[in-house]
């Protein structure tokens, strides 16, 4: 996707503590981008919080996360990671995460996020009031996100 696909960036320099012998990203450092900027993309979104959603017994559950990898960030590069939402089924949310260093695209990703009865450790329907919240934040229709 070109940068241009996402209405939502979270930029954050990449640690010493984070890169390998050769001064690039060690891989596994990239899903925990994606969460950083995911939980940014959500909280800009005003939509209820992870301690929200645990006392209403219901939370976000992740079932997948992909990474795609194209080019090495390394030490001290600024990263904007792009997060939007790509689809939902009636429980399911699919998020699409791209990492970009200027107009350099490095990595991209995929999170599916499942809404669950935390008790029953069961799917729930999203709620229509979320989707039209994201559908607004990514301003596009609701059955589009």
């Amino acid at each position: 996707m070109a940068r241009a696909d996402f209405s939502f960036f979270h930029s954050l320099r990449v640690r010493w503590a984070e890169v390998d012998m050769q001064g690039i990203v060690f891989n596994g450092h990239y899903l925990t981008y994606f969460d950083v900027a995911f939980t940014e993309y959500w909280r800009a979104t005003e939509l209820p919080g992870v301690l929200q959603q645990a006392a209403d017994g219901r939370e976000m559950f992740a079932r997948k996360a992909t990474v795609e990898y194209h080019a090495p960030a390394r030490f001290d590069d600024v990263l904007d990671i792009g997060v939007r939402c790509a689809a939902f089924g009636r429980s399911s949310a699919r998020f699409l995460v791209e990492v970009f260093h200027g107009e350099q695209h490095l990595i991209s990703g995929e999170l599916v996020y499942v809404y669950a009865d935390t008790t029953l450790r069961k799917g729930v329907a999203w709620p229509d009031a979320w989707r039209e919240t994201i559908a607004r934040f990514e301003k596009v229709a609701p059955e589009t996100a």
